[in-house]
């Protein structure tokens, strides 16, 4: 049977980082106490410690709300930024060959494989030449499509 997960409040926390910060006791003391693995103990301390200088700083507050409006306004450009490029793509044109125009080569920020990610388009396409057909080969192609069209029409007209 697993065994569920423990949450501690904020202030059971703070008070075993503060008795692993005075090292009065060792850290498995009141690990042992209080029934909590003593690497958490040590973890609780290094995040006491690390966090120590701002608790007093006048700006410390004032820094952390200025950081998560600086998130929050970040998330809310990525999400335009998601909206408009999902706009975009609807408005592309659909030909292989206006999306190959679309490509800038010499263009230094973006590189070939995102730009072509960008626009929906394959890669390969852009640098794959459509294969150039002899004179003779379309006049055959041609012929023999007019032969199936002769026989569709006459399978088609005898049923």
């Amino acid at each position: 049977m697993s065994k569920k997960r423990t949450r501690y409040s904020a202030q059971f926390k703070f008070q075993l980082a503060l008795e692993g910060a005075k090292g009065l006791k060792t850290i498995n003391e009141p690990a042992h106490e209080h029934g909590v693995h003593p690497n958490q103990i040590s973890e609780w301390k290094r995040q006491l410690l690390d966090a120590g200088d701002t608790i007093f700083s006048r700006n410390g507050a004032r820094h952390h709300r200025e950081q998560q409006e600086r998130e929050v306004e970040l998330y809310e450009h990525i999400g335009r930024q998601k909206m408009e490029l999902e706009w975009l793509k609807k408005k592309l044109p659909s030909t292989v060959e206006a999306k190959r125009t679309m490509i800038d080569l010499a263009f230094p920020h973006i590189s070939i494989r995102r730009q072509c990610e960008l626009i929906g388009l394959n890669r390969a396409t852009l640098y794959d030449a459509a294969a150039m057909k002899s004179a003779f080969t379309l006049q055959l192609m041609q012929l023999i499509d007019a032969g199936l069209a002769c026989r569709f029409t006459i399978s088609v007209s005898s049923a």
